[in-house]
C-alpha cells in the first residue's frame, strides 16, 4: 500500500502520542513537578488574563461613553484610567467601610465574650439543675463542674507560649508568601492593563493562528463558540454584580427595619460573597449571624429567618430575571454547575464554571436541534408530554376512560328511551 506524506506524519504524530502517554502513567511525580514549575511560572499571566476579560466590562462601558462624547483620540487610553479609577474608588470604599466596622466590631466582641461565656455556663448549669439524670451523665462524661473559662484560657496561653517559636516561623513564612503573592498580584494586573491596551491586536493574532492551523470549517465553528463565550461571560459578570448589589441593598433595608446591629458591615460582607453563585450569601449569613449572635442572640434568629426570606425572593425572582435570563441558563443547573465547579476548583470554580455551563448548555441545544432537523423528526414528538410517545400505560388509562365515557353514554340513552317508553304508557 502506497503512503503518502499526510499519512506518514499522521502516524508518526499518533505514535509519539503514543510515547507521551506512556511516559505520563509512568512518571508522575516528574510529571507533578513540571506542572508544579510552570503553573507556578504561569499563574500571573493566567490571573492576568481573566482580570483583562472581567475589567473590559467596565472599560467597553467607558469607551462607548467616550465615543459618545467624540473623544476618539484617547479613547483607550482615558478608558483605561477611568477603569483604573473606578476599581480603586470601589476597593478603597469596601476597605475604608469594613476595616472601622471589622475594628469596632472585634473591640465589642473582646468585650462581650467574657459575659457571653459566663451566661451561656449559667444557663447550662441552671438547665442541669432541672434535669439531674441529665446532670449526672453530663458529670461523669465530661466534668462540667469542673469546668473553669479562666484555667481554659491560662491553659490556651500557655500552648501558646510554648508553641511561639513554631508560631515565629510561620510566620515568616506566611509573610513571604503574602510578599510572593503581592509580587504576583503587581506582575497579573500589569498584564492585564497590557492586554486591554492591545485587546483587538491579540484577538486578530489569535483568530490568524487558529484559522492557520485549523481547517476553515472548524476554524468558523471555534471562533462562532469564543465569540459565544466572550458574551457569556460578560453578561455573567455584569448580572453577577448588579445582583450582588441588589441583594446588599435589600440587606440594608431589611436590617434597617429590624434595627439590626452592624448593618454596614453585614450588608457588605453579604454583597462579596454574593458574587459567588447561589451559595456565597450563605456564607455571609453565617459571618453576619455570628455577629449578631454576640450582641443579642434572639435577632441572630431573626437575622437567619430574614435571610431565608430575602433568599428565596433573590433566588426566584431576581436571580433568573438579572443573571439567569442574561447567560440563558436555568435555574437547576446553575445549582448543578455551582455543585461540579466548587468541588473540582474551589471558589473559583463555583463562579467561572457558570458561564462555561452556559456555553456548553447551549452547544448541546445547537447539536440537538440540528440532529432532529436533519432525520426530519416530527416537531410534535419532541415537545412536552406529546401525544405519539406516551406511556403505555397512559394510553391504556386513556383507552378505558374512552371505554367508560362510551359505556355512559350508552346508559343514558337507554335510560331516556326507557323512560320515554312508561311515559307514553301512562299516557
Amino acid at each position: 500500500m502506497r503512503m503518502n506524506n499526510k499519512s506518514m506524519r499522521n502516524i508518526f504524530l499518533c505514535v509519539l502520542g503514543c510515547i507521551a502517554f506512556y511516559w505520563l502513567l509512568h512518571e508522575t511525580e516528574r510529571v507533578q513537578s513540571v506542572w508544579k514549575f510552570a503553573s507556578g511560572m504561569l499563574a500571573p499571566f493566567v490571573v492576568g488574563a481573566a482580570l483583562a476579560f472581567i475589567f473590559n466590562v467596565p472599560m467597553r462601558g467607558f469607551e462607548n461613553l467616550l465615543k459618545r462624547a467624540k473623544l476618539k483620540k484617547f479613547t483607550r487610553l482615558i478608558a483605561i484610567l477611568l477603569t483604573i479609577a473606578a476599581i480603586v474608588l470601589l476597593i478603597s470604599g469596601v476597605f475604608m467601610l469594613l476595616i472601622p466596622q471589622i475594628d469596632k466590631t472585634i473591640q465589642e466582641l473582646v468585650e462581650r465574650l467574657p459575659d457571653f461565656f459566663k451566661e451561656t455556663e449559667r444557663k447550662i448549669m441552671t438547665f442541669l439543675d432541672a434535669h439531674p439524670d441529665m446532670r449526672e451523665w453530663v458529670e461523669e462524661n465530661i466534668g462540667i463542674d469542673k469546668l473553669n473559662w479562666k484555667n481554659v484560657l491560662q491553659k490556651i496561653a500557655t500552648k501558646l507560649g510554648n508553641s511561639m517559636e513554631a508560631i515565629v516561623n510561620g510566620t515568616i513564612s506566611a509573610v513571604g508568601s503574602v510578599t510572593g503573592a503581592i509580587v504576583n498580584m503587581v506582575i497579573s494586573i500589569v498584564f492585564a492593563f497590557y492586554c486591554l491596551a492591545s485587546k483587538e491586536t491579540l484577538a486578530r493574532q489569535g483568530r490568524k493562528l487558529i484559522y492557520a492551523i485549523a481547517p476553515e470549517h472548524f476554524a468558523d465553528e471555534t471562533v462562532r463558540i469564543l465569540r459565544m463565550t466572550n458574551t457569556t461571560f460578560s453578561n455573567f459578570i455584569t448580572g453577577q454584580c448588579l445582583e450582588a448589589v441588589i441583594l446588599g441593598l435589600l440587606f440594608v433595608v431589611s436590617m434597617a427595619i429590624f434595627r439590626m446591629p452592624y448593618i454596614p458591615l453585614i450588608s457588605v460582607l453579604i454583597t462579596v460573597t454574593a458574587l459567588v453563585p447561589v451559595v456565597g450569601a450563605f456564607v455571609g449569613c453565617v459571618l453576619g449571624a455570628f455577629f449578631i449572635l454576640v450582641s443579642n442572640p434572639l435577632q441572630a434568629v431573626t437575622f437567619v429567618i430574614m435571610f431565608l426570606v430575602i433568599q428565596q425572593f433573590e433566588g426566584n425572582v431576581i436571580y433568573p430575571r438579572v443573571v439567569g435570563s442574561s447567560i440563558g441558563l436555568p435555574g437547576m443547573w446553575v445549582l448543578l454547575a455551582v455543585a461540579v465547579g466548587g468541588g473540582m476548583f474551589g471558589v473559583s470554580g463555583m463562579f467561572m464554571i457558570v458561564p462555561f455551563a452556559s456555553v456548553l448548555y447551549a452547544l448541546i441545544a445547537e447539536f440537538a436541534n440540528k440532529r432532529i432537523k436533519a432525520k426530519n423528526i416530527d416537531p410534535e414528538k419532541v415537545k412536552e408530554q406529546p401525544m405519539v410517545v406516551r406511556s403505555h400505560f397512559m394510553a391504556k388509562s386513556q383507552n378505558a376512560i374512552k371505554k367508560r365515557m362510551a359505556k355512559k353514554a350508552v346508559n343514558d340513552e337507554q335510560a331516556e328511551a326507557q323512560t320515554e317508553e312508561q311515559l307514553q304508557e301512562q299516557k
